[in-house]
């Protein structure tokens, strides 16, 4: 790992002072933003040899441990208002403006849960959420029933967060997934997928894409331009906001150009390139997901040689 300070006798205390506050700081401000929910995997290691859903083999936990993760939940929520149904769904049964933070750190405590918890609290997730979902239903401002227990309504929610983690990874993680293993992390989603009861599950990321890229629901709306508008700028602090929106034009130049259009957004020059610059600031300030680590602790296998973890404190290790 880099450290800042003088080359003949390593850093000093002064600057190993400077870099812990900036990396604390740092993480502090990403962490807080998913810190208004109950940690999902806070009785994780009740579950001992539990290797959850996927696994310490699979690629969903080489994908979901990645700080490129952030652009792609935000990708994520930007595909799902591209759906006018989708869209009216959480215009009207979410609280989004009221308690933003609050509704993304639940999206992301599901996220977490799924992709590493033991069995039982995957079980306990996809439980809360469906119960969340029960009263979901009613009509769109063009005119056509939605229910978030239908199916394909669920299918749209689930494979715009796979393919947005997915394509994140792709564009802004460590070094992109060779296609075997891309398609490996779809197949492995299609597992949670059906217990969302979701339908239709593509089972490579070619078909994945095209899937959500082409399909006949995606439009314009008023409930999704609204959505749009709010995360393109969301209540945030000065110097959150200033992070975020790095993160959000990331999002949005990885989009298809079909979705994008529903969407009403529009890719911004260099912004690939800030958003890798970023990714790369937040892997170094954070490392990579502690859940990941309590998922292989908790099933009992060593964790690889070479990635640093961020613990409950703060500290990568």
């Amino acid at each position: 790992m880099e450290t800042f300070g003088v080359e003949d006798d390593g850093p000093s205390k002064i600057d190993r002072s400077k870099s812990s506050g900036w990396k604390a700081h740092l993480t502090a401000t990403a962490v807080g933003l998913f810190s208004h929910a109950p940690d999902p995997l806070e009785e994780t290691f009740q579950y001992p040899n539990d290797p959850g859903l996927f696994g310490p083999k699979s690629v969903t936990w080489k994908v979901m441990g990645d700080v490129s993760s952030f652009i792609g939940g935000i990708r994520a929520l930007l595909i799902q208002a591209a759906h006018p149904e989708v869209a009216a769904g959480v215009a009207n049964h979410s609280t989004y403006r009221d308690d933003p933070l609050g509704r993304l750190s639940r999206t992301a405590s599901y996220v977490t849960a799924t992709a590493f918890g033991a069995l039982p609290e995957v079980e306990k997730s996809i439980k809360m959420v469906s119960s969340a979902h029960r009263p979901v239903s009613g009509t769109s401002s063009r005119g056509k029933k939605y229910s978030a227990g239908n199916p394909e309504m669920a299918a749209w929610v689930h494979n715009a967060l796979i393919d947005s983690f997915l394509v994140s990874y792709q564009n802004f993680g460590p070094s992109p997934l060779k296609e075997e293993e891309a398609n490996c992390y779809v197949f492995e989603q299609t597992n949670l997928g059906n217990l969302m009861k979701a339908s239709p599950l593509p089972e490579d990321s070619k078909s994945l894409s095209s899937w959500l890229s082409g399909n006949p629901k995606v439009g314009p709306s008023k409930e999704g331009t609204e959505a749009v508008a709010f995360l393109k700028n969301p209540p945030l602090p000065f110097f959150t906001l200033t992070a975020y929106k790095i993160l959000f034009n990331a999002a949005v130049v990885t989009m298809p150009e079909e979705l994008r259009k529903a969407t009403g957004v529009t890719p911004k020059k260099g912004a690939k390139t800030a958003g890798n610059l970023l990714t790369k600031i937040l892997r170094y300030a954070l490392g990579f997901s502690p859940a990941w680590a309590a998922a292989l602790d908790r099933s009992g296998t060593k964790r690889p040689i070479g990635i640093r973890f961020r613990d409950t404190s703060g500290v990568t290790r």
